[in-house]
């Protein structure tokens, strides 16, 4: 990539915009990319922690986004519009966020081009939307879309599309489409490991999404490692006192249940019970991070 498309990338992506995990995967083009999808957290995560700091300024951001002149520059436009939309995502106003995040669409698609990495990240921000409303139709199409995108620009192997990979096996999952999400998470997965080191915190999502779906299929025997090695990871990234790893340990003592494992299965619910007491009870779990 050249020098002013890295700035341009680097220009779009914004501290509020990391909520996004495509467009954080696209930044990875910028910065480093082990070390950003080392510590890049969950979607859902970074939703919950920047909330407060998002809240405080509500106001002024509405007002310099709404007003600003329409032949500003397009890249910042865009930013802003990604920005409040996020906002207003956040705060349940599904409505205007989808307005401003079609808006910039059409800004990045006219300045740079239907096949731009950029339009890529805001289609992942738009499909990310629909998901969480429910349009999971709309929100596939955008998916794949940014993902053709992504692995036209960057090839099939790079982590950004991997990021991508996963996202839409999300949909397929809420969908209830078992074989194509576990189809595409494998892909994911390999990318990853590829990539990165064996115990990457990337990992461990998609290893406990693949795990999910073969839990539900009652296919407890290629579940269970996936759910081992997803714990060892969130174990060794977070530490083992993390409410994440709490309900990684919840996934697995499920799991165990269902196999007539009591003894097994109750040892790792007190234990996991334990790290959410002393967490005062956190809801910034692994359920969290879907």
């Amino acid at each position: 990539m050249t020098g002013n498309g890295a700035w341009l990338i680097e220009q779009f992506c914004s501290t509020r915009l990391v909520a996004v995990l495509l467009v954080s995967a696209v930044a990875l083009m910028t910065f480093n990319e082990t070390l950003a999808l080392a510590s890049m957290p969950c979607a859902r995560l970074v939703h919950s922690e920047m909330r407060t700091v998002i809240d405080n300024a509500p106001l002024a951001l509405e007002d310099a986004t709404l007003n600003s002149e329409r032949g500003s520059d397009s890249v910042m436009q865009a930013r802003q519009l990604n920005d409040l939309a996020l906002l207003y995502q956040t705060q349940g106003r599904y409505d205007d966020a989808e307005l401003l995040y079609q808006r910039s669409l059409v800004v990045l698609q006219k300045a740079f081009g239907p096949n731009h990495l950029v339009v890529a990240a805001s289609l992942g921000n738009l499909a990310a939307l629909y998901q969480e409303e429910g349009r999971y139709a709309e929100a596939e199409r955008l998916s794949q879309r940014s993902v053709e995108i992504l692995e036209r620009a960057l090839g099939a192997n790079h982590l950004a599309v991997a990021v991508g990979l996963h996202n839409l096996a999300l949909v397929y999952e809420r969908e209830h489409r078992d074989a194509e999400a576990a189809r595409v998470y494998q892909r994911a997965l390999s990318i990853l490991e590829q990539r990165l080191p064996s115990q990457n915190f990337g990992a461990a999502s998609i290893l406990n999404n693949l795990a999910r779906l073969y839990y539900r299929q009652e296919h407890y025997t290629e579940a269970e490692p996936l759910y081992r090695r997803s714990l060892a990871i969130l174990e060794k990234t977070l530490g083992p006192e993390h409410p994440a790893v709490a309900e990684s340990l919840s996934n697995l003592a499920e799991l165990y249940r269902a196999e007539g494992r009591a003894a097994e299965a109750e040892a790792l619910s007190r234990r996991s019970e334990a790290i959410r007491q002393a967490a005062g009870g956190s809801a910034k779990t692994c359920d969290n991070c879907r």
